[in-house]
């Protein structure tokens, strides 16, 4: 599996510990940056993750940021892209398993590096379920980004 892995200056001092997690589970990361502190927009490295996985360069992603709220909003406006704000172990692996999440978003001014690898663990050790229930749910948030609502019948 190759995870993308991008970050502003906000999320920087955390983004090495992460990388090293995904390493250690044998798995490839590509680096999207950001490469320092030097003040950067958070959308823009949203994107770049957002983009990696659209473009088939990486399975999943991990965006980090101040809070991981705005990269998160930035992450989802971009279709095929499912993106979750964890700051638990639950939410990292139950987003994969039942919600199809493909992007984890992480808060680098909120968590500390220990509990980011623990989350990091769990969103990369993660499968989706493929229950029916599942599918059936995701396939409703398909429907909502493809046309606007979800085809119910009356």
């Amino acid at each position: 599996m190759r995870i993308a892995i991008a970050c502003d200056h906000a999320g920087y001092p955390l983004k090495d510990e992460v990388i090293a997690v995904v390493q250690e589970s044998g798995l490839d990361v590509i680096d999207l940056g950001t490469y320092d502190q030097e003040p950067v927009d958070y959308p823009d490295y949203a994107e770049k993750a957002g983009r990696a996985i659209t473009q088939g360069l990486a399975d999943r992603a991990i965006v980090i940021c101040g809070s991981g709220v705005g990269a998160c909003i930035a992450a989802n406006k971009i279709k095929g892209v499912y993106a979750c704000l964890c700051h638990d172990t639950y939410s990292a692996h139950q987003g994969v398993e039942h919600d199809h999440m493909n992007v984890l978003c992480l808060g680098g001014r909120v968590i500390g590096p220990e509990l980011a690898k623990e989350i990091v663990r769990s969103f990369i050790a993660a499968t989706f379920s493929n229950k029916e229930r599942h599918m059936r749910r995701v396939g409703k948030i398909l429907q909502l980004e493809s046309n606007g609502k979800i085809n119910t019948p009356n």
